[in-house]
């Protein structure tokens, strides 16, 4: 049966999801929202096709890991004899040329490591959305694929004629596997795979050896760092929710979205997250993605999303050619949210670009052309602060004005009065600062109930939501505030379950949910630790981090009695989650040096 056990490789321009197996059951090409070219993972049960698949002989024992600090693969199989393999996955990415080499491609590297292994490979790739991929005829060390997406070509070492005809065979010498653009490999393949393996590994580690790590839970930190880092589309910038489309929030419930997009609330929280580790990287790709976004919009709306290049438009249709994940469609393309109203993001705009008017290491550091560009989206936030909007959960058919989409207006005009004063515009910053204020005083009057003393998340109704507790993270409340611990308090009751939170407890579009969402679990591991609860913290966090895939990874939900993940995966809420609770949680690097 699938599930979200994976590993993902990748090089921010192409990605692969592989399972216990070694069996690539996801990728898609020519980028992160295209065609599946493996779709075995939304291909229901006994799936066939959409795969690529290592095969041992009477395999009797896999072990899988990363190399170190690497989202390289390695696979080590062995028989009922004692014959054994490794195979090696990765997606070649490093400077060349003065620029970042991550061509569409996939490599496998086999060797064997005991006895005289035999193996099979299958390469059963897909187009159109689940269609199988039938070879072309011909080549004497290469297969070719003609996929509208992008035709693909396999170069490889090993016997073609076995690989075609799907046979076992013996592997006595390291065969080398190359997919990638239908183009002839000029080159010495086995040497060539050889230095992009090594390349790509010098590459990465150098990336994660400049971290700024907490002590404590280094290595689910780099983990989760570079699966943040895979989630960007380097080319662009832009920052996707998560590699994959359609894995159901919970079982047949019908919540099977598309996240291969740049939403501007989670792209905000990643950058947030790995600013707190120093990866400046992203920051400063994000933000050339933010400009052109901002520029296209020349002064009115915000989507609450974009393509990975700046589309605007993502029209959600089904693909009936696959069944979903475990059989549970629909499996949907596009995501209909573009069209919704989420006030959010105009937040999150001016609070991912702040830093850059502060930072002193960015190359590129705010301008006053900036801020004036950033006024823009502060005067739309001003004027929608307590309008109605789908709000961050993207509540299909409902409107409400939103405290946490009225809390990130706030957050606009606070930070856009912070950034005047860093560019020494006094009468700037005293304009943001009253408009800031004016804000403040409007939630704290209709969103606070009396009776209930804590805030709602609505301005209408007396709503519980997980979204209250990240008014601590903005700096709305602070942790010692009456109000604050209220709503806490009764955020806690009303939401949590056993070790994990809800985002609501109450029906929506498609009825009452059953799983949590793993970032609220973290957003309360945050606020114990704020309100004092160290130990309740840490617990929590232990716990969840126990929850994680073998990857050191997590998907968007889980199970609140089973414990089993559920929705996208690698999900960037629930990494960013991951880091900033180890950072927060942690011991000072003084206590062991």
């Amino acid at each position: 049966m699938s599930d979200l056990d994976l590993w993902p490789i990748g090089n921010c321009q192409v990605s692969a999801l592989v399972d216990r197996d070694a069996q690539m059951v996801w990728a898609c090409v020519p980028r992160v929202d295209g065609d599946p070219l493996f779709s075995a993972l939304l291909g229901g049960e006994g799936q066939e096709q959409g795969l690529w698949a290592i095969d041992l002989h009477d395999q009797v024992e896999v072990r899988q890991e990363y190399l170190r600090n690497t989202p390289i693969l390695s696979t080590r199989k062995t028989d009922s004899a004692g014959n054994a393999i490794e195979i090696i996955d990765f997606c070649p990415r490093f400077r060349r040329l003065g620029r970042t080499y991550r061509p569409v491609a996939f490599v496998r590297m086999i060797r064997p490591l005991a006895g005289s292994p035999r193996i099979r490979v299958r390469l059963k790739p897909t187009q159109n959305w689940g269609q199988a991929a039938e070879p072309l005829p011909g080549g004497s060390n290469h297969i070719r694929f003609a996929l509208p997406a992008l035709p693909m070509r396999l170069t490889t070492d090993a016997p073609v004629a076995m690989v075609r005809e799907e046979r076992f065979f013996r592997i006595e010498r390291p065969m080398t596997f190359f997919l990638g653009p239908d183009e002839p490999f000029g080159d010495d393949l086995s040497r060539s795979a050889a230095d992009m393996l090594a390349s790509t590994t010098t590459e990465w580690r150098e990336w994660v050896r400049g971290l700024a790590t907490p002590v404590e839970w280094q290595d689910a930190v780099i983990r989760a760092a570079i699966a943040l880092k895979l989630c960007q589309h380097e080319e662009t910038g832009a920052i996707v929710a998560a590699l994959t489309t359609s894995v159901p929030e919970h079982e047949g419930s019908q919540r099977n979205w598309d996240y291969r997009y740049c939403w501007i609330r989670d792209a905000y929280y990643t950058v947030q997250a790995l600013n707190r580790l120093g990866a400046l990287d992203v920051l400063e790709g994000y933000l050339v993605y933010l400009r052109n976004i901002v520029d296209a919009a020349r002064g009115g709306d915000i989507q609450p999303l974009y393509g990975v290049s700046g589309e605007a438009g993502l029209e959600e249709r089904i693909e009936d050619g696959l069944p979903g994940y475990r059989g549970m469609g629909p499996v949907r393309v596009g995501n209909q949210a573009y069209e919704q109203v989420q006030h959010d993001a105009y937040g999150q705009i001016v609070l991912s670009n702040v830093q850059a008017f502060f930072d002193h290491r960015l190359f590129r550091m705010a301008t006053a052309e900036d801020f004036a560009s950033l006024e823009r989206i502060g005067e739309r936030a001003f004027e929608l602060h307590d309008q109605p909007d789908a709000g961050l959960w993207e509540l299909r058919t409902r409107k409400h004005v939103h405290t946490y989409s009225s809390a990130m207006c706030w957050a606009a005009c606070d930070r856009l009065s912070s950034a005047a004063q860093a560019l020494g515009m006094e009468e700037k910053a005293g304009f943001w600062s009253e408009r800031a204020t004016t804000i403040r005083q409007r939630i704290e009057q209709a969103a606070w109930r009396e009776d209930t003393r804590r805030i709602s998340a609505t301005f209408e109704g007396d709503d519980l939501d997980a979204s209250l507790i990240q008014l601590l993270d903005l700096r709305f409340f602070a942790p010692e505030d009456p109000r604050f611990q209220g709503t806490l308090r009764a955020v806690e009751e009303g939401l949590r379950r056993g070790s994990h939170m809800l985002r609501y407890a109450t029906e929506d579009d498609f009825g009452l949910p059953e799983t949590a969402f793993n970032v609220c679990t973290f957003w309360l591991i945050e606020a114990l630790q704020a309100t004092g609860r160290q130990a309740d913290a840490r617990a929590l966090f232990e716990e969840m981090l126990s929850r994680r895939t073998a990857a050191g990874l997590l998907s968007e939900d889980i199970h609140p009695q089973t414990g089993e993940l559920w929705g996208n995966y690698p999900q960037t809420y629930s990494l960013v989650g991951t880091i900033n609770c180890a950072v927060l949680l942690s011991k000072p690097w003084s206590s062991v040096r």
